[in-house]
């Protein structure tokens, strides 16, 4: 496995999923895709138990995970933003990674693409903004970010038109007409442009990672 792409993204077959699949896929490098609500890994617990080797104590499946990590060149992140934060399931994926940290810096120089789903633009950008950050820290190579247009949960969960919590008028707002809960108003991101700035992402990473190029883009940004 040469390239890990990872989604903290608990809805089946989500907009996070597919792209991050199709960063993926289009480097026609070896990859392996995690979907972190399928597994168990929790929040760091700040014990500092990890100091001295690196390895987190917490018995969960991270431990694995982070081995996943270690043996891939590149690695995929893709979250989303519910209540206008980053998802719990990256979050505590991000934070664990804290244990692979001290002393050695056992992800420096790893290829990383980030990707984040969601509604709100300005959102999606905060969110992308804090993953940079760890990026930084962790000494990684941030390649590129994309940011993907979601889907108002409302349309698909049988009670969108009655809830008084609807997020329907926000939707409804947006599009300049009054709308009725329906797929047929959910975004897939294999229409959006970012679609294919990930297939082109992905086969730069493909292309880096067997010498077929000497470089690769930078995300770049004050820390």
């Amino acid at each position: 496995m040469r390239i890990l792409g990872i989604s903290g993204s608990p809805v089946p077959n989500s907009n996070t999923d597919r792209l991050v699949t199709q960063v993926l896929k289009s480097s026609n490098l070896d990859f392996e895709f995690v979907k972190l609500s399928d597994i168990n890994v929790r929040p760091c617990r700040a014990c500092k138990a990890c100091v001295e080797d690196n390895i987190c104590k917490v018995n969960d499946d991270f431990p694995a995970l982070a081995q996943k990590m270690r043996e891939a060149q590149a690695v995929v992140i893709g979250g989303y933003t519910p209540y206008r934060i980053l998802d719990g399931y990256t979050k505590a994926f991000l934070e664990r990674l804290w244990s692979m940290r001290h002393l050695h810096s056992l992800n420096e120089n790893k290829y990383v693409v980030t990707i984040i789903s969601g509604c709100h633009e300005q959102i999606r950008q905060t969110a992308l903004d804090a993953i940079a950050m760890e990026l930084f820290m962790e000494k990684m190579h941030h390649v590129a970010e994309l940011s993907v247009e979601g889907s108002v949960p409302c349309l698909t969960c049988g009670v969108g038109d009655d809830c008084k919590n609807s997020g329907l008028p926000f939707l409804s707002q947006k599009l300049g007409k009054k709308i009725k809960a329906s797929t047929d108003y959910c975004v897939p991101v294999e229409s959006q442009l970012v679609w294919e700035k990930g297939t082109q992402i992905g086969q730069l990473l493909g292309q880096f990672i067997n010498g077929e190029i000497e470089s690769l883009p930078c995300v770049k940004r004050e820390m």
